[in-house]
């Protein structure tokens, strides 16, 4: 069930090169098209999965809720289809949704600055100038989803296996190589803990959508969640007895759910704002 995840600053051409890897390898691409074709059946609407999606999701309002519980959604698309195998993840934050698993081969995609920006211009049909502010806009938000979301600089290289620079390589040299790395023993050697993992990031993600998108917790603010084999241990913050109590009750009616260890703490923490 071997996985590959794709970071990439725009521009770069690394759709390019991860569709070529998919399509050599015979992998599945874990793309937008594909998980826009899925959306539906996860809950999502066209305009809400344009709103979420590689955004960071914020936890304040309702509407935010609803908001984290849509990416919560997206992430259950990428993650059921990891869950099969031989895929390749194209960005959403794939390397660090999946951290814990050994079977992955992590790409980061980089260029000049510049010829980032021409070759947006070139295949968007744009003036260089609109290039650079949306490739600005594109990088600022892309790495503030990383960091919101995952606690990460996206730029770190010590987070990837392999860091490709498309200003220097061709895109068939850089093909080459990363077909030529999944050949490696230690990749191909498939992770017999990789599916179990996957399934306890899966059912994680399921419980904290139940919770983000109750009408009763109207102040949830996200838990701290452990999964082991079906064992569900949660704790943090919230603001009533009332809620912690309806909380414990939706985790364990979420599906693969067989116990719940909980250390929840009722903090009148909207009282204690509202009092300074």
């Amino acid at each position: 069930m071997a996985i590959i995840t794709v970071s990439r600053e725009m521009g770069t051409g690394a759709y390019q090169i991860a569709s070529e890897v998919a399509q050599r390898l015979k992998y599945t691409l874990i793309d937008g098209p594909r998980i826009k074709s899925l959306a539906v059946k996860y809950g999502l609407t066209p305009e809400m999965l344009e709103l979420v999606d590689e955004k960071p999701p914020s936890y304040v309002t309702a509407e935010d809720r609803k908001r984290a519980a849509a990416l919560n959604s997206i992430e259950l698309i990428i993650l059921e289809l990891a869950r099969k195998g031989n895929v390749v993840i194209y960005g959403r934050g794939g390397q660090d949704l999946l951290k814990d698993c050994k079977n992955i081969l992590r790409l980061r995609f980089i260029a000049d600055f510049e010829e980032r920006v021409e070759r947006f211009a070139e295949r968007e049909w744009i003036d260089p100038d609109m290039a650079r502010s949306l490739i600005r806009r594109s990088d600022h938000q892309r790495g503030g989803f990383i960091h919101f979301y995952f606690d990460r600089d996206w730029q770190d290289p010590n987070n990837y296996d392999l860091v490709f620079n498309t200003s220097r390589l061709s895109e068939a040299t850089i093909v080459e190589s990363v077909i030529a790395t999944t050949r490696e023993p230690s990749f191909k050697e498939s992770d017999k803990s990789g599916a179990a993992i996957i399934d306890s990031v899966i059912l994680s993600k399921k419980i904290e959508t139940a919770l983000l998108n109750s009408p009763v917790l109207e102040d949830y603010r996200p838990f701290t969640i452990e999964i082991d084999k079906g064992m569900v241990s949660i704790s943090g913050y919230i603001i009533t007895e009332a809620q912690k109590n309806a909380a414990i009750d939706i985790v364990k009616s979420v599906k693969g759910v067989n116990s719940v260890e909980e250390n929840i703490q009722v903090v009148d923490y909207k009282a204690y704002k509202e009092h300074f």
